[in-house]
């Protein structure tokens, strides 16, 4: 079946239906992973996008059960150059097709990628929308135009309700703003008692839970779309030791009094190389986002930066040494990627081992 993916600048690319036959718009966004297209669908960080995969041939190794990020997908829509129809993979459970089917998401195989990334690279995300439809390109530009950006993205992914992954060491309350199952495996296998909880929660509820430390994770959109997240975060600081990844690393700043900016296109993809500080060791790490925190901004907050992207020198880590906070931008725990960073699970866990030995937690004034 024909399908069409209509940007709002009036760019139109023709190819062939992927998946649900169905028609939606969404911020669209490439990812430079050689691997991992499981993972990148099902991460909600990708909530209301739609991925142009960089890599040309996708599919090749079918969809399996283990590899999941999240119970089901969440974007919005699925670009590629060519798609495998028949997987080679003896884990292999469904083709890419289908699990597209299942969830009622759309795609397109057999379009341009390179042209795709190129053009985002140079005029910034674009809003687009795939469609099977015959309707005028005039018409549909309109329509993507006139589609609102989503700003509850968060709402949409986060849990319902508080639930727990038991374990006899720390115990850890993990705010939920589109966790990956990633974080969740290297929390467990590291024995902690893990919490999680609603992006929404307040202070007092976490409070009652008597975390040892709290971890903000990674989710979609712009960080200052939860504004009652960063005032949880402020009324926490300093109270318990904190580690924030992705979204979680931005709301962290923003409640130490930070700021934060839309990127031209973003990070995502599974070789962005990163600098830390104190060490000067560089790291390939995993990314997906598209907000940064401002440099500039961090003067007078008593943030330190402690992360760099060599490619185009973003901030990409952050510490509070008097408030036992810290924060990354990129994934830690891959999924997918390198697993060269995972090394921070320990810090945090040092830093909770460190607090419970010799400080009291203070109640909040």
């Amino acid at each position: 079946m024909r399908a069409r993916l209509i940007l709002e600048d009036g760019t139109e690319a023709v190819g062939t239906a992927l998946g649900e036959a169905a028609e939606r718009v969404g911020e669209v966004v490439f990812n430079t992973g050689l691997t991992g297209y499981q993972e990148v669908l099902s991460d909600p960080s990708y909530c209301g996008q739609i991925v142009v995969m960089t890599y040309p041939l996708i599919g090749n190794y079918g969809i399996n059960r283990d590899d999941f990020e999240a119970v089901r997908p969440f974007i919005h829509g699925l670009v590629v150059r060519e798609h495998c129809d028949l997987p080679s993979n003896w884990r292999s459970a469904q083709t890419l097709d289908d699990l597209l089917k299942e969830y009622g998401i759309p795609g397109i195989a057999g379009v341009d990628t390179r042209m795709l990334t190129r053009k985002i690279r140079h005029h910034g995300t674009l809003r687009g929308m795939i469609t099977t439809a015959d309707t005028p390109t005039a018409e549909l530009v309109e329509q993507v135009k006139r589609t609102p950006y989503l700003t509850d993205q968060v709402a949409r992914v986060s849990t319902r309700s508080v639930f727990s992954c038991p374990g006899t060491g720390p115990r850890v309350v993990l705010v939920d703003f589109g966790v990956k199952h990633g974080i969740l495996r290297e929390l467990t296998k590291r024995g902690c008692d893990v919490v999680v909880v609603p992006y929404h929660v307040s202070a007092e509820e976490i409070r009652r839970l008597r975390p040892d430390g709290v971890l903000l994770s990674n989710g979609p959109g712009d960080p200052k779309d939860v504004p009652e997240a960063v005032r949880t975060i402020r009324q926490l600081l300093g109270q318990y030791p904190l580690f924030g990844i992705c979204l979680g690393h931005q709301l962290f700043a923003l409640a130490s009094g930070a700021d934060t900016k839309k990127m031209k296109f973003g990070h995502r993809g599974g070789n962005h190389p990163v600098k830390e500080l104190t060490s000067g060791r560089t790291y390939i790490t995993s990314q997906n986002h598209g907000y940064a925190v401002t440099r500039e901004s961090i003067v007078g907050t008593g943030l330190e930066i402690t992360h760099v992207a060599l490619n185009d020198g973003t901030v990409e880590g952050l510490r509070d040494v008097q408030k036992r906070a810290m924060s990354v931008q990129y994934h830690p725990e891959a999924a997918p990627g390198p697993y060269d960073s995972s090394y921070l699970f320990d810090q945090f866990l040092a830093m909770i081992t460190s607090a419970k030995g010799g400080a009291v937690h203070a109640q909040a004034t």
